[in-house]
């Protein structure tokens, strides 16, 4: 079974950066998209940024000009560096692939922004 592995979560403090890495644990073929969410407490599951297969990108407004999502040299890896962290960016970061005819989820990594 397929399942996308996160990483790069932790504590940051204010003003400072990150980067998550996500990967499929086996692939055969290219996602049409992989995207980043993030989960805030007791608050739905919002896009952060996604990259598709053509590499075209969209940002949430309040991550746009401090972030970069970008996909990695192996199939099915994507990126996402964030700058500039505030504590309002702490929440639980979730990976997500979409190849069409299903779609799948990380197990979520937590960012901690805190001095």
């Amino acid at each position: 079974q397929v399942q996308l592995v996160e990483s790069g979560g932790g504590l940051v403090h204010p003003g400072g950066s990150l980067r998550l890495s996500c990967a499929a644990s086996r692939s055969v073929y290219r996602a049409k998209a992989m995207a980043w969410y993030r989960q805030f407490p007791g608050k739905q599951r919002d896009l952060v940024a996604s990259i598709t297969s053509d590499g075209a990108t969209n940002y949430a407004d309040s991550v746009r000009g401090r972030s970069a999502i970008s996909s990695g040299d192996a199939l099915n890896t994507v990126h996402l560096e964030m700058n500039s962290l505030k504590p309002e960016d702490t929440a639980v970061y979730y990976c997500y692939a979409d190849w069409g005819v299903y779609n799948l989820w990380g197990q979520g990594t937590q960012v901690t922004v805190s001095s």
